[in-house]
């Protein structure tokens, strides 16, 4: 298969015209491997606009989705930022073109392996993969300038916005029960407010559904 040819194709037919128009933003994107985040059997869809499975209960993120949450959190050279739910790495290697340094949290013990092994071979040096609960975010690295969390969520954790520089972004697919999931934009000051970006139908991230309370 013509992964370049599919990589371009990506960018011209899911992120430009999805508005997805920062020059750094789409040459990351450009330039990435997507292939190479995806299981081996699943290569040769690894550039389709669909979210794809990479374990149970975890998928890589629809390039259009990605793509525009990443172009919304505005992210600067000098900015550390924390993938929450990183997966395989593919988020957080397109991130770590924009900023300083990346955070990677992940749970699961195989996607983090598998993920640090693909950023070797790739030199991409700039990225620390940590495990931890999804829900506690990373306290021993923040503040973070932004945080973006790699799946939809159907509530943001407190320690999310604790964890956030003043001005700070957090970035996410909210999706409640039984709605559509709406991608919006968090900036804290002081608290955390936000504004809804776009719809999208990103999988829930276990770790991150709401916690059930039993009515007797």
């Amino acid at each position: 298969m013509d992964y370049a040819s599919a990589r371009r194709n990506m960018v011209d037919g899911q992120l430009r015209t999805n508005r997805v128009n920062d020059t750094r933003v789409v040459a990351a994107f450009e330039t990435l491997p997507r292939e190479r985040f995806v299981p081996e059997n699943a290569r040769g869809f690894a550039y389709i606009d669909e979210d794809i499975p990479l374990a149970p209960g975890r998928w890589l993120m629809e390039p259009m989705v990605l793509g525009r949450l990443i172009q919304a959190a505005e992210i600067e050279e000098d900015d550390k930022v924390l993938i929450i739910a990183a997966g395989t790495g593919y988020s957080a290697a397109v991130v770590a073109s924009l900023a300083r340094r990346v955070v990677a949290l992940e749970e699961d013990e195989g996607l983090a392996e598998r993920a640090q092994e693909i950023l070797r071979d790739l030199a991409i040096d700039n990225v620390s993969f940590v495990k931890g609960q999804l829900r506690a975010g990373y306290p021993a690295e923040a503040p973070y300038n932004v945080i973006l969390v790699d799946g939809a969520v159907e509530e943001v954790p407190d320690a999310f916005g604790q964890q956030l520089v003043e001005g700070g972004r957090l970035l996410a697919v909210l999706r409640e029960p039984g709605q559509v999931g709406r991608a919006r934009l968090y900036r804290k000051n002081g608290v955390l407010s936000s504004r809804v970006l776009f719809d999208a139908a990103t999988p829930v991230l276990e770790a991150l559904r709401k916690e059930r309370s039993f009515v007797f």
